[in-house]
């Protein structure tokens, strides 16, 4: 796919394409108060958050909805040197995640269940490339139901591996440990340069088992923003370990 322009974030650090193996903790603001956005994104990254994670959800491939590019936009002008790490949980992620670069995305992450099921994987693969060409970089993402034998191909193609520990949605679920069989599986065909990601339910209770498991970016949700601003420096320092 051509572009008539390229959005490479030259002025800041995509911490998600480093190669430390430093654990890194991504807050989800799916869970923060929408109409403090800022200060509850201040609170969480002077707490120790290492990046954003802003899900985006389109009533379609998931039964709720979200936040669009303007939401990244405006974060982007609050925060120009944070990592915004976008999770496409939508149909059609081609049609999107231009904008979300243009708005300021540092990193996009699309399902390998939004791709039609004859030529998922190719679509993927070119989806991958063409928002590497817009300066940022790619994940892919699977759901719990999915099957990782339908994954482990892509792996090698992709910055940043997702596994859904709940179904996607809403937060506040419960974590589902039998995902953590998909990280193991996953794990060893990682390069130094590639990071392991897990969504749903982490909380500091079960974080020691996330991160045994080999994932290195926690997204957690109620487990910051639930709570009150003074606490989440600890929260965030037990997820990290």
């Amino acid at each position: 796919m051509n572009h008539s322009r390229t959005y490479t974030r030259r002025d800041m650090t995509n911490v998600l394409s480093t190669t430390a193996r430093r654990t890194l903790i991504a807050p989800s603001i799916l869970s923060a108060d929408f109409g403090h956005m800022a200060e509850e994104c201040r609170s969480a990254l002077d707490a120790g958050a290492d990046l954003l994670h802003l899900d985006v959800m389109d009533g379609h491939f998931v039964p709720n909805l979200t936040m669009g590019p303007d939401m990244c936009r405006g974060l982007r002008r609050a925060f120009p040197k944070v990592t915004l790490d976008v999770h496409l949980m939508v149909m059609h992620p081609q049609n999107y995640f231009e904008a979300f670069v243009k708005a300021g995305a540092d990193h996009l992450t699309i399902h390998i269940e939004a791709m039609p099921p004859a030529d998922a994987a190719d679509q993927a693969l070119e989806l991958a490339e063409d928002i590497r060409e817009l300066g940022a970089t790619a994940g892919l993402a699977i759901n719990p139901p999915t099957p990782v034998e339908r994954f482990l191909g892509l792996v090698e193609h992709f910055d940043l591996i997702l596994i859904m520990s709940v179904n996607p949605g809403f937060s506040g679920q419960a974590f589902i440990p039998e995902v953590l069989d998909k990280a193991r599986r996953i794990r060893p065909l990682l390069r130094h340069d590639q990071r392991l990601q897990i969504d749903g339910g982490v909380s500091p209770a079960n974080a020691p088992t996330i991160r045994a498991a080999g994932v290195d970016v926690l997204v957690a949700a109620s487990a910051i923003f639930g709570l009150p601003p003074a606490r989440r420096s600890e929260a965030i320092a037990l997820l990290r370990g």
